[in-house]
C-alpha cells in the first residue's frame, strides 16, 4: 500500500494515489487550520481596543499576529528543509494553540504587551495554512501546480468563513466567567489548532518533500539550500521569481492592510459584530471560494495573466471600500474583490515562484516568500491604524492601491520580455 512506503521506496507508479491522498490530508488540516485562524481573528482589533483603551492600537493585535507568521516562515522552512513537511506544520499549529492560551489569559489580566505576545504566537496557524500550499505543489504535475496550490487555499473557505459567524456565539459561551466575550473565540482556536497538528502528525504520511526529493534524482548531487542567503540567491538568480515574491507580498500588504481596519471602520458607522462577521466572512469566501478559478487560470493562460487579474482586481477593491463611506453594502463588496485579488495573487505567485528555483533552493526560497509578504503585511497593517486614525478610511485604500504599482509595472515588463527558462523538471 502506497501510504506505507518510506519515500525512498516510493515509484512514478505510487504517485496518483499519494498525491489524492496528500490532497486529502491538507485539504482537513486546511478546514480546521482556516477556522481556527478566523474564528479568533475576527475580533482581534476589537479585543486589541478593549485591552489597551486605545482605538488607535487596536490594528496591532493583527499587525501582532501577521508578524509573528513572518517571523517563523524561516525557521519553519528550515525545520522542513531538513526533516519534511510534517514536522513544521505540526510544530507550527502547537505554538498557535499556545498563543491563542496566552491571547484569552492577556484578556483575563488586562495585559496588551501579553496580547501582543500571544498574538504573535497565533500567527503561527497562519504560517502553517500558508505553508500547506507548498506542501500540495511537491509532488504535483509542473502543469497542474497552480491548481494543486489552489485546490489547498480553497479548502480553507469552509472554516474561514464559519469562523466569523461563530465567533460572537463562541464568545457568548463564556459569559458569566471572567474571560471576556472578545476572547472567547480564541480559547476554541487553541483547542482547534491542537486538533490540527495532530491529523497533520498522524496522516500526512509518506512526507511529500521528502519525497518529492527522492523522486528528482537530477538534485541528488547538489546539496539542499537552507539558509537565507540560499534563498535570496535563488531569487536574485531569477527575474520571475523576483516577480513572484514582489506579487505575494502586495498582494497580502494590500490586502491585510484594508481588511484589519474595515471592522473599525464599519464600527464607525454603526455596525455591531454579527454585521461585522458577516462582511468578513465575504471577504474570505472571496480570498478561497475562488481560488480553483484562480488555479486553472494560472495553469491554463498563465501566470503572467493572473498576476495582471490580480492587480486590476485590488484596485478595483480599493476604490469600492474607499468611496464606501457609511455604505455598508459598497464596504462589503470592495473587501469580496479584496479577496480575489489576494486569491489571484497568491495562488498564481506562488506556482510561479515555485517554477522559477531548483528543486534544491525551494522550501528556503518559500520560507523567504512567506517571510516577505508578512513582514510587509504586518508594517502595513500597523501604518494602517496610523492613516485611519489621522485621514480616514479612505486615504488608507488610497496608499494600497499605490503598493499595487511595482507589481504592474514588474508584470508588464515580463510580459513584454523573453521567455523564462525552466528552473527544473519538478
Amino acid at each position: 500500500m502506497t501510504t506505507a512506503l518510506p519515500p525512498s521506496r516510493i515509484t512514478a507508479a505510487d504517485l496518483p494515489a499519494l498525491r489524492r491522498r496528500t490532497s486529502a490530508v491538507l485539504i482537513g488540516s486546511q478546514i480546521l487550520g482556516g477556522l481556527g485562524v478566523a474564528i479568533g481573528i475576527a475580533l482581534a482589533p476589537v479585543l486589541a481596543a478593549e485591552v489597551s483603551g486605545s482605538e488607535a492600537l487596536s490594528g496591532l493585535a493583527p499587525t501582532a499576529s501577521v508578524t509573528g507568521t513572518a517571523l517563523l516562515s524561516l525557521p519553519l522552512a528550515a525545520l522542513m528543509t531538513s526533516r519534511g513537511r510534517r514536522p513544521g506544520l505540526v510544530l507550527a499549529y502547537l505554538i498557535g494553540s499556545v498563543g491563542a492560551a496566552l491571547v484569552v489569559t492577556a484578556a483575563v489580566v488586562g495585559s496588551f504587551p501579553l496580547l501582543l505576545l500571544g498574538m504573535a504566537g497565533f500567527g503561527a496557524g497562519s504560517s502553517a495554512n500558508l505553508q500547506a500550499r507548498f506542501a500540495a505543489a511537491d509532488l504535483a504535475e509542473p502543469d497542474r501546480r497552480g491548481r494543486a496550490i489552489s485546490t489547498v487555499i480553497w479548502a480553507t473557505t469552509i472554516g474561514s468563513v464559519l469562523g466569523p459567524n461563530i465567533a460572537a456565539p463562541a464568545g457568548r459561551v463564556f459569559r458569566g466567567t471572567s474571560v471576556p466575550e472578545t476572547a472567547g473565540p480564541f480559547a476554541w482556536a487553541a483547542v482547534i489548532f491542537l486538533l490540527t497538528g495532530l491529523v497533520v502528525a498522524v496522516l500526512l504520511r509518506p512526507d511529500p518533500l521528502l519525497t518529492a526529493r527522492t523522486l528528482a534524482p537530477q538534485d541528488t548531487g547538489t546539496a539542499t539550500k537552507r539558509s537565507l542567503r540560499a534563498g535570496v540567491a535563488a531569487v536574485r538568480a531569477s527575474p520571475m521569481a523576483r516577480l513572484a515574491l514582489v506579487t505575494v507580498a502586495v498582494s497580502h500588504t494590500a490586502m491585510v492592510s484594508v481588511m484589519v481596519m474595515t471592522p473599525v471602520h464599519l464600527g464607525h458607522h454603526g455596525a455591531d459584530i454579527q454585521l461585522i462577521g458577516l462582511v468578513i466572512s465575504g471577504h474570505i469566501a472571496g480570498m478561497y471560494a475562488f481560488s480553483p478559478v484562480m488555479g486553472w487560470l494560472s495553469d491554463r493562460v498563465g501566470r503572467l495573466s493572473v498576476i495582471g487579474l490580480a492587480a486590476g482586481l485590488l484596485c478595483c477593491a480599493t476604490v469600492l471600500a474607499g468611496t464606501s463611506g457609511a455604505g455598508h453594502g459598497r464596504t462589503a463588496a470592495g473587501l469580496f474583490v479584496l479577496g480575489l485579488g489576494w486569491s489571484a495573487g497568491l495562488v498564481a505567485g506562488s506556482a510561479l515562484l515555485t517554477d522559477s528555483v531548483p528543486q534544491a533552493a525551494r522550501a528556503a526560497v518559500q520560507g523567504l516568500s512567506d517571510l516577505t509578504m508578512n513582514t510587509a503585511a504586518g508594517i502595513g497593517g500597523a501604518v494602517a491604524g496610523l492613516i485611519v486614525s489621522r485621514l480616514g478610511y479612505g486615504w488608507l485604500n488610497t496608499a494600497a492601491a499605490c503598493l499595487l504599482l511595482p507589481m504592474a509595472a514588474l508584470a508588464l515588463r515580463r510580459a513584454l520580455g523573453p521567455p523564462p527558462q525552466p528552473a527544473g523538471k519538478t
